[in-house]
């Protein structure tokens, strides 16, 4: 039994065909979800590196896995070092790379973590609570200038600037409802959606700083495939989407990569009916492609 069915799981488990001996990492662990789909379809020897940066995660996904035993290793880390991790762990080359980026909503329930209004927190969003910069420091700190620029290039918040002013003169502020209220007054209300999801999705990118990891974490993933292993990549919103879509391409036209999937896979309208997390949900899938092999000697 699998500790959690995530997002697309039977289109990742299509994609990266988990066999008997082959070698696998889930560098986004969460719920292990898809970690737990891997080393059932991998049995019986097939073996899986979990990566996460949040150690709550990491001990519940490591708790769910322990039946797997010697087959799984759990590591305390970020995507970003993927590659060194698993050579680290000597589990290179790679059959199959699963990254399903953004938040759990594990990670949204829980209040004092700061990720989410619905509920009130300290300001933190951090996934890893040992990292220094959380998003009361650029919520207090920052000049409104920065601020606002903050909001528009993570969170394409056109009304950027008028909220980072009223940010800036409700200082301090020091909870997720507090920051709600403030956004809210600033901008009122647009709609179904609450006016402050992009400030915190923009806060959230930038304490984490999301999308360089995302660079960081898709080269390394490259790098440790073994020709024909392949790398699916979910992501939930368009700055890390653009990201992943022009790195594999880039990738695909140096003769690196093979695009398994032209367009993004979407889930299923059941699935969308019965997880509304996956609506918005787009999976990619390479294949490395094998060497060439050098020109004889004449």
């Amino acid at each position: 039994m699998r500790a959690h069915e995530p997002v697309l799981f039977d289109e990742v488990m299509a994609a990266l065909a988990p066999r008997a001996g082959g070698r696998y990492v889930d560098g986004t662990l969460g719920n292990a979800g898809h970690a737990a789909g891997i080393l059932e379809r991998s049995s019986p020897d097939g073996r899986l590196l979990g990566i996460d940066l949040d150690p709550y995660a990491l001990q519940l996904a490591g708790e769910a896995l322990a039946m797997y035993g010697e087959r799984v290793m759990v590591v305390h880390g970020s995507f970003a070092h993927l590659g060194d991790i698993a050579r680290e762990c000597r589990l290179t080359p790679v059959d199959g790379i699963i990254l399903d980026l953004g938040l759990s909503s594990m990670q949204l329930a829980q209040a004092e973590r700061g990720f989410s209004f619905q509920s009130d927190g300290p300001l933190d969003m951090r996934f890893d609570p040992s990292a220094d910069t959380t998003a009361d420091d650029l919520v207090n700190t920052l000049p409104a200038d920065e601020l606002a620029d903050v909001l528009y290039q993570y969170g394409d918040e056109r009304m950027s600037r008028r909220i980072a002013r009223a940010i800036v003169n409700a200082r301090p502020v020091r909870t997720t409802a507090e920051l709600a209220d403030v956004v809210a007054r600033a901008v009122g209300r647009r709609g179904r959606i609450h006016p402050a999801t992009r400030t915190f999705m923009a806060l959230r990118i930038a304490v984490n700083d999301e999308l360089e990891v995302l660079r960081q974490g898709l080269a390394q993933a490259v790098d440790v495939l073994a020709p024909g292993g392949r790398l699916a990549v979910i992501a939930f919103h368009s700055l890390e989407d653009h990201v992943v879509k022009n790195y594999l391409r880039e990738r695909a036209s140096a003769g690196v990569l093979g695009l398994a999937t032209r367009r993004p896979l979407q889930a299923s309208e059941a699935e969308r009916g019965s997880n509304p997390r996956s609506r918005s949900a787009k999976l990619r899938v390479v294949e490395k492609l094998a060497a060439e092999a050098s020109p004889a000697a004449n």
